[in-house]
């Protein structure tokens, strides 16, 4: 957790100019912040906008109609203009918001318009400082830009302050002092505060962006472990060869239906499958071809039975079936055609007169039977029957008689 900490801190420190180290965040702050920026751009512009259009009436109260008054409004029109035109392009164009070109003529527009209007507005010094003061603190606020270019155009703001202020509007030296200090301290209390909000929301998407990234890697860790569980689950539930359930979990799935037949006084079939003359097989061909024969005979009664069927391997080369829903006849014929199967499947690396062969016994579930070891049990006796009787047959258990074999 603290390495995870220290990695976040790293990537989220920041350069002078209040934005991140890494190139690749700052990209992603920016994009991400791309929407908010040009919301904030637009009403940024419309107010600096309107604010110039209502100067035009204090200009009129304070010039009349003159020579210097229909300069003003040139000026004043020509900056709400170009304020109301970004602000329009930006509202169709989000990404315009970021675009140094577009806000920095603007900038310019407006900044030059404020210094003109300054030559020609009769107003006070003091006013005209405390207007340059308010817009520096404006060109830090409320217009998002990046420092470099802030620091700049407040430059050029004081700068042609006090150049118009010593050309145009001489003042003594110690106004003049006296504004290049509030100049300064206004850009001073602006940088500060722009340095301070920046720094905050930085930071603040840093931990969004770091708490993103662990929720993701928790989020895959999750998945990993489900996974894992459902790998487990499938190897604790399934016999490693041939795929199927292994005797475990058949007899789980197998409960649960003997459960359900007894309560719904259903018919439930079960039968006990045994490859023929399996362990002669495997010690004349080897274990790898035992297993060959295992998995296609696992393999080949399972594509034989319905999808509500249970198949299982019960030990070594025999497998055991439960068939919910199916009375003997229905499992008689089940059984056949599976038999039927079997003896038709070909193995190259047996010989062509070898064919294998299944002999399968077969019981029902009998009403109020409290376990269903027992009908299990009568199927294994009604196996060991057909084996007797020369396998490759199936053999139904009844009571009477106790056995029924039908044959190939």
């Amino acid at each position: 957790m603290t390495a995870g900490k220290n990695e976040a801190g790293e990537g989220a420190s920041l350069d002078w100019r209040d934005e991140f180290n890494d190139s690749a965040l700052e990209t992603l702050y920016r994009r991400t912040m791309q929407l908010q920026d040009a919301q904030q751009l637009r009403y940024a512009l419309w107010i600096i906008a309107g604010i110039f259009l209502l100067f035009g009436v204090a200009d009129y109260i304070l010039l009349g109609a003159s020579v210097e008054l229909l300069g003003l409004w040139l000026i004043r029109l020509v900056v709400a203009f170009s304020c109301l035109a970004l602000a329009r392009l930006v509202g169709r164009h989000p990404f315009q918001a970021h675009l140094p070109k577009p806000l920095n003529l603007v900038y310019f527009t407006a900044i030059t318009g404020l210094l003109l209007s300054i030559l020609l507005h009769p107003g006070s010094v003091g006013l005209h400082i405390s207007s340059v003061a308010v817009s520096s603190l404006a060109i830090y606020l409320l217009v998002p830009n990046r420092l470099p270019w802030i620091l700049a155009w407040n430059g050029y703001l004081a700068g042609g302050f006090v150049l118009v202020a010593a050309l145009w509007k001489p003042l003594s030296p110690g106004m003049l002092v006296s504004s290049i200090l509030i100049l300064a301290f206004a850009n001073l209390m602006g940088w500060l505060t722009y340095s301070r909000l920046n720094r905050l929301q930085r930071k603040q998407f840093a931990l969004l962006v770091a708490e993103r990234d662990a929720n993701r890697k928790l989020q895959k860790e999750i998945e990993e472990r489900q996974l894992l569980e459902a790998q487990l689950r499938h190897m604790a539930s399934t016999d490693p060869l041939t795929g199927i359930a292994n005797r475990r979990h058949f007899f789980e799935l197998a409960g649960r239906e003997f459960s359900r037949a007894q309560r719904e006084g259903t018919p439930l079939a079960i039968c006990m499958v045994d490859i023929d003359l399996f362990k002669t097989l495997n010690d004349h061909h080897g274990h790898a071809v035992g297993d060959l024969v295992l998995t296609t005979v696992a393999s080949c009664c399972a594509s034989m039975l319905r999808d509500t069927d249970i198949i299982g391997r019960y030990g070594g080369e025999e497998f055991v079936i439960a068939l919910p829903q199916a009375d003997l006849e229905t499992a008689t014929f089940i059984a056949e055609r599976l038999r039927h199967k079997v003896t038709s499947l070909r193995l190259p690396m047996l010989d062509e007169d070898l064919h294998l062969s299944v002999t399968v016994g077969i019981s029902q579930v009998e009403p109020n039977e409290a376990r269903l070891e027992l009908a299990l049990q009568r199927a294994d006796d009604a196996l060991y029957a057909g084996k007797a009787r020369g396998r490759n047959c199936v053999v139904v258990a009844g009571e009477n008689p106790p056995s029924i074999v039908v044959r190939a």
